[in-house]
């Protein structure tokens, strides 16, 4: 059952990363940053809290499967109201959708309270601090409705109650740790940068629709879309180069770090591929942005990515897979390659992106019998 609950996220993702590509390709990028990451944070966290409660929790059952379908309906309203939250700041249909997903999940945990003797007390924090952020967010909702709060307050409102949030786990587990399942976990996490990077993939490939509509194809849309694959492809072999099960297993302890981490990462991916829909976009189509800034549109997800995968994996393992010194020197030149546009244009700084994740994936891997030699030798 708990593979069904991707395919609607999915839409979410979906939505909110066209609305960043529209954002970057009218010139206003940093304007649409901020709405991205907020919607993008009540999409993350939202599945992330339904997939832990999944590994401990998921009995398959009928009460189960129609709590489950609640949190689906709430993730389909969210979406419907993510165009209006990026183009107006109305986040009325995102909050009601985000709400609905919460009573869907808090219902759940108040079924482990009633059903689950040892894990009653951990299963009402989750459930009653749930339940009071709910409060919260309408309470901002009213606020900004009013015009009460000034855009400076409306974000330090947002950002104190998704601490708030993520503190509510960390709270609730003081109790009694929940029985999570560490491969488990990891294997749906690796399935969502899986959905990601595929839409990233149709991002592009919309972007090559709208190129297509006036013009041939050129060979700047052809380097551009190969460009894009293989940086896609590298940036997926690069987070599957470090498996997570067994250092979650391991270490339970920095299961925050890197379920939190996350955020970034996916966050990353989902921008990333707002800017190659634009890159494609721009072969046969006049766009507000620069071409510099359509570049950065892809460095800066990338080098995020780069440096969030290498950090939230690290503290799992004693020697990660990924060598740091070769992940910063990547990120530092991926960073520099986007003031080079006036000189190779858009698509070949996407294709100089996408040789310096190539390159550091082949670093990796020839790197790695060194890392397992030197493992051996320390035990």
């Amino acid at each position: 059952m708990t593979d069904l609950v991707p395919d609607h996220f999915v839409v979410a993702i979906a939505a909110v990363t066209a609305q960043f590509a529209h954002s970057i390709a009218d010139g206003h990028a940093l304007d649409g940053l901020t709405p991205f990451l907020q919607v993008f944070f009540a999409i993350w966290w939202a599945w992330m809290n339904f997939t832990w409660f999944a590994s401990s929790y998921d009995t398959d059952d009928v009460p189960y499967r129609l709590l489950t379908m609640v949190q689906m309906a709430g993730v389909l309203v969210l979406a419907a109201g993510v165009p209006a939250a990026a183009d107006h700041g109305d986040y009325i249909g995102v909050t009601s959708g985000y709400l609905i997903m919460r009573i869907g999940l808090v219902a759940q945990w108040l079924r482990v309270a009633a059903e689950e003797p040892p894990d009653r007390r951990t299963a009402l924090r989750y459930a009653g601090g749930i339940s009071a952020l709910q409060v919260g967010w309408f309470l901002l909702l009213f606020l900004v409705d009013q015009g009460v709060l000034s855009s400076s307050a409306q974000l330090l409102f947002f950002v104190a109650l998704a601490i708030l949030e993520l503190v509510v786990p960390w709270w609730a587990e003081r109790t009694r740790s929940t029985n999570w399942h560490p491969h488990h976990i990891a294997e749906r996490y690796g399935l969502f940068t899986i959905i990601l990077l595929g839409e990233s993939v149709l991002a592009a490939t919309a972007g090559a629709q709208r190129a297509l509509e006036d013009s041939e194809v050129t060979w700047s849309l052809i380097v551009i879309s190969a460009g894009g694959l293989v940086l896609l492809f590298a940036l997926w072999w690069l987070y599957f180069l470090q498996p997570a099960g067994a250092g979650l297993a391991e270490r339970r302890d920095r299961s925050y770090l890197w379920g939190y981490g996350h955020y970034g990462i996916f966050a990353s991916l989902a921008a990333l591929g707002a800017g190659l829909e634009v890159a494609v976009e721009q072969t046969g189509h006049h766009l507000e942005a620069s071409p510099t800034a359509v570049s950065y549109a892809i460095a800066i997800p990338t080098g995020v990515f780069l440096m969030l995968v290498w950090a939230v994996h690290a503290p799992l393992v004693e020697t990660p897979t990924i060598p740091a010194a070769a992940s910063f020197a990547g990120v530092f030149i991926i960073l520099l390659l986007p003031l080079a546009t006036p000189w190779f244009g858009v698509p070949g700084t996407t294709a100089a992106t996408a040789a310096v994740c190539a390159l550091l994936v082949a670093v990796t891997i020839g790197s790695a019998p060194i890392a397992r030699e030197a493992r051996t030798a320390a035990g």
